[in-house]
C-alpha cells in the first residue's frame, strides 16, 4: 500500500529519435518519463526517473558544449523531454510527500518504524535536491545565451563560437553555491527568531519576579510599620509599669511592716486595673 503497484512511470521504454553525427534521424528505445500518476509511486520508479532525467541532464550538457552549431532539432527535443521529466518527477515526489503526511497522521493503522518513515523522508529531498539543481542549470543565463544564439546562428548559417565548457559549470556551480547560501541564511534566521522568543520568554519571568518582589517589599513594609506601633505600645506600658511599681514600693516603705489602708491601696489599684 506504500509503494503502490499503479501510477509512478510505468511503461518507461518508448521509441524516441536519436541524431547521428550527420545529422541523420534514427530510433532507438530509450526511457521515456511518464506523466503524472493519481497513486503514490514507487521508491524505485522515482529513482529510475530520476536516472532517466540525469541521463537527458548529461546529454544536454554535453549539446551546450558542442564546438559546432547543434542541430535545433536535438537540442529542442532534449531540453523538452528534459524539461517534463522534471516536472514529472517533482508531481511524484509531491504525491509521496503527501503518502507519508498520510501514514505520519495514521501511524498506528501503518506501523511504519520511525525510520523506515524518516528514511522516505530524506530520500525525497535528496531526489528534490537533485531535480533542483539540473533545474537551475537549465534556466542559468550562461545555458539561455547558449540556446539564443545558437539559434540564431542556425537562422543565420555562420558559425557559432561557444563560451567554453567551463564557463557553464562555473554557472552551475555559482547556482549550488547561491543555494547553499540561502539554506545558511535561513537557518541562521531560524536560530535567531528561537533565541529571540527565549529571550521574551526570560523577559516575562523576570517581570513576574519583579512584581512579586515589590509585594513582598510592600508587605514588609506594613509588618514593619506594625512592629513599631506594637514597640511604642509596649514602651507606654512599661512607663505605667514602672510607676506602679514605684508606687508600690513607697506604700512599702511608708507603713514599715503595717498594712496599708484602703485609701493608700486605692492609689495602686486603678493602674493595675489599666495594665
Amino acid at each position: 500500500m506504500w509503494e503502490g503497484s499503479a501510477g509512478g512511470y510505468k511503461g518507461l521504454l518508448s521509441s524516441q529519435p536519436v541524431w547521428g553525427r550527420n545529422g541523420g534521424r534514427k530510433d532507438r528505445l530509450l526511457p521515456a518519463p511518464a506523466s503524472r500518476a493519481r497513486c503514490a509511486p514507487a521508491r524505485s520508479e522515482v529513482q529510475k526517473a530520476v536516472n532517466t532525467a540525469r541521463g537527458l541532464y548529461q546529454r544536454w550538457c554535453e549539446l551546450l558544449q558542442e564546438s559546432a552549431v547543434v542541430g535545433r532539432e536535438e537540442l529542442d527535443w532534449t531540453t523538452n523531454e528534459l524539461r517534463n521529466g522534471l516536472r514529472s518527477i517533482e508531481w511524484d515526489l509531491e504525491d509521496l510527500e503527501e503518502t507519508i503526511g498520510i501514514v505520519e497522521a495514521n501511524p498506528g493503522k501503518f506501523k511504519l518504524p520511525a525510520g523506515d518513515l524518516q528514511e522516505r523522508k530524506v530520500f525525497v529531498q535528496r531526489m528534490r535536491e537533485s531535480v533542483q539543481e539540473m533545474k537551475d542549470h537549465m534556466v542559468s543565463p550562461a545555458a539561455i545565451a547558449f540556446m539564443e544564439r545558437n539559434n540564431r546562428e542556425m537562422l543565420t548559417g555562420k558559425p557559432a563560437i561557444l563560451k567554453s565548457s567551463s564557463d557553464l559549470l562555473d554557472a552551475s556551480v555559482v547556482s549550488t553555491t547561491s543555494r547553499y547560501i540561502e539554506e545558511q541564511q535561513a537557518t541562521q534566521q531560524l536560530i535567531l527568531d528561537q533565541q529571540d522568543q527565549q529571550l521574551e520568554m526570560v523577559s516575562g519571568s523576570i517581570s513576574v519576579l519583579k512584581h512579586m518582589s515589590g509585594r513582598v517589599g510592600e508587605e514588609l513594609d506594613e509588618q514593619g510599620i506594625m512592629l513599631d506601633a506594637f514597640a511604642q505600645e509596649m514602651d507606654h506600658t512599661q512607663s505605667r509599669m514602672d510607676g506602679v511599681l514605684r508606687k508600690m514600693a513607697k506604700i512599702s516603705h511608708m507603713t514599715s511592716g503595717e498594712s496599708p489602708g484602703v485609701g493608700e491601696w486605692g492609689g495602686v489599684l486603678p493602674p493595675l486595673c489599666e495594665l
